[in-house]
């Protein structure tokens, strides 16, 4: 059931998370950083979370104005949510929350990792040669596509098809995460079979080597 809990203080910190300090909250809106998602997309990025859980954090972070639901048009015709204005102020503050993170001991085994954040932390700590040419890379991440565009220094990521690709990877999130960590194992991945690559290999590699990884030494991605 959906709560409206409050912790019934005026301050400010209490009054946020009154808002987005429902366990699972904060995730729900990390998935949605990338762009618009199917409730379907999103119960499989949360795993840990039962279908009720998820709907219900939907309905409360749209019932308070964080997030709206909308239909995309046709052909796609299906049910998305996303942020809105003010859902998109949380940014800045959810991925200071992962950089603060760092120094935080990973759960026990197993542990989960969703496509979106790895991909959060590629286009944050990337750095790429601002003199290299601009590259489109196709990766698709538990069979879901994005496309990835390095320009200027800049990293782009967001959902969906690219028209064209310099280069193409298929992987699961923690096999990429682990290439972020040490890209000098792509070529291992690739010969075990634990991830498919084509196209221009030496841009991806550049990609992968242009990730800054966090001090202290901590996993790549901020996993949920």
């Amino acid at each position: 059931m959906p709560t409206s809990r409050s912790y019934g203080d005026a301050c400010g910190i209490a009054r946020a998370l009154d808002v987005v300090g429902e366990r699972w909250a904060l995730l729900v809106v990390r998935e949605l950083l990338l762009g618009p998602q199917r409730f379907s997309d999103l119960r499989r990025a949360l795993a840990g979370a039962s279908s009720n859980l998820v709907a219900d954090r939907l309905r409360e972070l749209e019932g308070r104005g964080v997030v709206r639901r909308r239909k995309l048009a046709p052909p796609a015709n299906s049910w998305v949510y996303e942020l809105t204005e003010w859902g998109w102020e949380l940014e800045p503050i959810v991925l200071a929350l992962g950089s603060w993170a760092v120094r935080v001991p990973l759960p026990p085994a197993p542990t989960r990792l969703s496509a979106t954040s790895v991909l959060i932390f590629l286009r944050t700590c990337a750095q790429p040669d601002p003199k290299a040419p601009a590259t489109v890379y196709r990766l698709e991440l538990d069979d879901r596509v994005w496309t990835i565009r390095t320009a200027a220094g800049q990293v782009h990521v967001e959902p969906g098809e690219p028209s064209r690709a310099d280069a193409c990877l298929r992987a699961d999130p923690k096999t990429l995460n682990a290439l972020l960590d040490d890209p000098a194992a792509l070529d291992a991945a690739m010969s075990d079979g634990s991830v498919v690559a084509a196209g221009d290999l030496s841009a991806l590699r550049r990609l992968f080597q242009a990730v800054t990884i966090p001090s202290p030494a901590a996993p790549s991605a901020w996993s949920g």
